[in-house]
């Protein structure tokens, strides 16, 4: 590997900037872009360097395809500056005409392809995807360390043992996930075992761990090990806050808060009338300082921002319209809901994820990308395809077609169809659907997308963390703000056992949360900062906060890390704020307006309009948007 001319200092060299590691070279860019360019008219993508923006993509079908790269950004830029606008005369006319095209090949898109295979065997169908693979944020990425293969998630993680005798047992079963809960990884050392969860996300249990740093006057840092069970002795903090994260705990364990029965009581309808912080305030007795330092973003990180700008309602609604078997128990595929979006490809184009269909063949086998958009295949995903325009024949009411253009190696080219799904997210399908109407403009201009970045660190093992007798930790400064081991799901580990000298891989999930600010500016400056900042730039500040935390316990950032990538989410996460659901001021809900009202022969699919970013919403908003092609189909 050649140097890194940016990396000369003494603390990057203490900090291990230069040492081998799975990363890209940097191209020798620097990064110019002040606070107000961010805000200006110019892109600060325009001014990183590629190679030191997209960073090591790992190894695998999923190498290219690390979140939102440097061209799937720059291409969908190009969509919301209309550099597509009056589309020029030159696109070229496939001559292909499809009963119906997907936008979107997220999990949304793929189930809707899938749907429709069931439904209408006969017709042809075609689903356009921007990224270089199928699935969205669904996604993983696979690292090679010291000979073993670990694979973590991009973006979406977990799965829910469905109901028996549910819609989505069904769907799961019908496309081969069929095991709950899944085997895994078994413990195997000399050194006494400790518990290790199933997903990245710490629980609170006894062997978690709280840091704090210069933030709260601790130079050197304190660990408080077994935080609750300690009830945050030798915590640095002050005596009301402790007392009120204490008073939290216990009503949550001793006295649960009645919550809605179903989506639309009395209860539902309260709780998206306030913000999660003031609902939290209201409930526990928090003051406002103690939910933005020690709750905020991660209790609203599953919408992306942080608790003042969400609907309370956000914090509940998946458990409300999603129930599942929760004696089961949450699972995770090795690679998170990339498995799921897999099982979907094998279902929709067998050959396409050769052998066999079973957790382990389709976990382990390598996709054959010739096989996705093959002519003649009633089903087919043409991957690096950006929809630029979708938009009727004419008149919409009159119209029997819709013309798809699309932009793909550099050039435009259209196909026909009698149907449409847009499948992706709601921050293009308002650019790209051309005769949108007032209405559904209206809606879209209702939905708020925050950014998220996953950073995987690969490290060579975790002893450090069994040094501190943890298994999972969280902090309240720096970069992120939790990670933790998990065993890893057996039909997708090179390993059946794990011990505290197993490579893994630790993901930090880094949020872009403004307090106090409105939702909108939020995740503009959020965006703003994701997109600006180089990878060797959050290479350093991972590496410092790895160093800040685990110092003292022998960890050296120079040795120990094997590989980083990282997967920039620009519009991550759908963020619900207050009124989402249910509408507010007479209005009906914005995502209602979209579900309740296809476009004459173009129809809306994805979890944004459902206001909960998970996956199982996504398959079910999939399956809707195909029956209302009924009557659109034939016509």
């Amino acid at each position: 590997m050649s140097s890194n001319t940016q990396s000369d200092q003494p603390h990057d060299r203490t900090l291990g900037m230069q040492e081998p590691i799975s990363r890209r070279d940097y191209l020798n860019a620097t990064l110019l872009a002040s606070g107000s360019v961010l805000l200006g008219s110019v892109c600060p993508l325009d001014l990183v360097a590629q190679n030191d923006w997209d960073g090591y993509g790992g190894v695998g079908d999923y190498s290219s395809s690390n979140g939102n790269t440097f061209e799937v950004i720059t291409e969908a830029h190009k969509i919301r500056d209309r550099i597509f606008e009056p589309l020029p005369a030159g696109v070229a006319d496939t001559g292909e005409l499809y009963d119906c095209v997907v936008v979107g090949g997220g999990i949304s898109g793929l189930a809707a392809a899938l749907f429709f295979k069931r439904q209408y065997p006969s017709r042809t169908c075609l689903v356009l995807e921007n990224h270089a693979i199928f699935g969205g944020e669904a996604r993983r990425n696979e690292f090679r360390v010291d000979g073993q293969r670990l694979i973590a998630h991009q973006g979406s993680a977990m799965i829910f043992p469905p109901l028996p005798g549910t819609f989505l047992e069904n769907f799961y079963n019908s496309i081969g996930v069929d095991q709950w809960p899944f085997p895994y990884q078994a413990w195997r050392s000399n050194d006494p075992e400790i518990p290790l969860g199933r997903t990245p996300y710490p629980d609170g249990a006894r062997t978690s761990g709280f840091f704090f740093g210069p933030k709260f006057g601790q130079s050197r840092g304190r660990w408080v090990t077994d935080p609750w069970g300690t009830k945050l002795d030798g915590a640095p903090i002050s005596e009301s806050a402790r007392r009120e994260l204490l008073s939290m705990r216990e009503a949550e364990a001793t006295r649960p808060r009645k919550l809605p029965a179903h989506h639309g009581d009395p209860i539902s309808r309260h709780l998206d009338s306030i913000t999660l912080e003031q609902d939290l305030m209201d409930t526990y007795g928090l003051s406002r300082e103690t939910v933005r330092t020690f709750l905020s973003p991660v209790s609203g990180g599953g919408s992306g921002l942080g608790a003042d700008a969400l609907s309370a309602y956000a914090e509940y609604a998946a458990d409300v319209l999603l129930p599942w078997d929760y004696g089961k128990g949450a699972q995770m595929f090795p690679g998170g809901n990339a498995g799921v979006a897999r099982h979907i490809v094998k279902e929709l184009i067998p050959d396409a994820l050769p052998g066999p269909r079973t957790l382990e063949g389709v976990c382990k086998s390598s996709i054959d990308f010739s096989a996705l958009d093959r002519t003649g295949r009633p089903s087919r995903i043409r991957i690096r395809a950006t929809a630029i325009s979708v938009q009727h024949e004419g008149e919409p009411g009159k119209s029997k077609f819709v013309r798809v253009v699309y932009a793909r190696s550099g050039n435009l080219a259209s196909v026909r169809a009698r149907t449409v799904i847009m499948a992706g997210g709601s921050w293009t399908t308002k650019h790209i659907v051309k005769d949108l109407p007032a209405a559904h403009r209206d809606a879209y201009a209702q939905f708020y997308r925050a950014p998220c970045m996953m950073a995987n660190v690969a490290v060579r093992n975790w002893r450090f963390l069994y040094k501190l007798g943890i298994s999972e930790c969280q902090w309240f400064e720096g970069i992120g703000n939790y990670t933790a081991v998990r065993k890893m799901a057996t039909f997708g580990a090179l390993s059946p056992t794990v011990s505290p000298d197993s490579p893994v891989v630790l993901t930090l999930k880094i949020l872009f949360s403004s307090p106090g600010l409105p939702i909108g500016e939020q995740v503009t400056r959020g965006r703003a900062e994701l997109i600006s900042t180089p990878f060797h730039e959050y290479e350093r500040r991972i590496r410092e906060q790895f160093t800040m935390l685990f110092s003292s316990v022998g960890f050296d950032s120079r040795r120990d890390i094997a590989g980083i990538i990282l997967n920039r989410w620009g519009h991550a996460y759908l963020s619900a704020q207050a009124g989402f659901f249910f509408g507010q001021d007479g209005k009906p809900a914005p995502g209602e307006v979209l579900r309740n009202h296809p476009h004459e022969r173009i129809v809306f699919a994805n979890s944004d309009l459902t206001g909960i970013m998970d996956h199982r919403a996504s398959i079910l908003e999939a399956h809707r948007a195909v029956g209302q092609l009924a009557g659109r189909i034939e016509a």
